[in-house]
């Protein structure tokens, strides 16, 4: 339904109803390697901090026996390398995910690591808050190829380049636009993109938290005293003046002057 609503022709694209993390549509479980299914093009919009029952099995499961097993509280990174598996040496794979699988430990901090050595995590972009009907958390993109050239890894903060809706958030096309240049050139902005070595990413212990390489605060501005000295002593004339006047007018009417 959703590719339909997109304008993607039913003729276009074959749907299988299962369960993705058991693989269970028989056209990906190919065991011959020569004959396994690959994309060009891998997008991916999977359930976010999805609870799921990782067995044995699956560990050796060639999808995730390289890198290891998500936990149970979240199968993210299950679903990120499900994908990845099927990626073309020259492919690129988006897929969108919930902020955590950036920083957080244990398990996902050895997968995120592993794929950080391996050359494979090629861009981080922070999008809004509140943008689906079905979360209004913030959420990120991670784009991967598995021969990536830079070494390095791109960080777009698209976080705060919105429109605010009543109930959702949206993004122009503009926006969108923005996203993309600054994706395909690699350029930095301040505040907004920024290049990152591995060597500064390993420093950081391989987290990805946008905030940890791209700074979102407005420096203050600079007070000059001499100009806040200057009005205040205008105010406190113009004060003085406005008193006086009003004195006047009391003087005449008989009344008592303010002080």
């Amino acid at each position: 339904m959703n590719m339909l609503l997109h304008g993607v022709k039913d003729t276009e694209f074959e749907i299988f109803h299962g369960d993705t993390l058991l693989n269970e549509w028989d056209m990906l479980r190919e065991q011959n390697p020569a004959k396994k299914p690959s994309f060009d093009a891998i997008v991916a919009n999977p359930p976010f901090s999805y609870r799921w029952e990782p067995t044995d099995a699956l560990a050796d499961d060639v999808r995730f026996k390289s890198h290891g097993m998500a936990p149970k509280s979240a199968a993210d990174f299950a679903f990120l390398l499900h994908g990845f598996h099927f990626l073309k040496d020259e492919g690129v794979m988006a897929i969108i995910l919930p902020h955590g699988v950036l920083f957080r430990g244990g398990a996902e901090e050895r997968i995120r690591t592993k794929l950080l050595k391996d050359g494979h995590i090629d861009t981080v972009i922070g999008l809004p808050a509140n943008l689906f009907y079905s979360t209004g958390i913030p959420v990120c993109i991670l784009v991967l190829k598995k021969c990536k050239k830079p070494d390095d890894v791109l960080f777009i903060n698209a976080a705060e380049h919105f429109v605010k809706g009543k109930r959702q958030n949206q993004l122009t096309q503009e926006h969108i636009n923005k996203i993309l240049h600054t994706y395909q050139q690699r350029e930095a902005e301040p505040r907004y993109s920024r290049r990152v070595e591995m060597a500064e990413i390993e420093k950081n212990d391989f987290n990805l938290n946008i905030s940890r390489y791209i700074s979102t605060a407005v420096a203050e501005e600079e007070i000059d005293l001499l100009a806040v000295h200057s009005q205040l002593a205008s105010l406190e004339q113009s004060i003085r003046d406005a008193r006086d006047k009003h004195n006047g007018f009391l003087e005449e009417l008989g009344l008592p002057p303010l002080l």
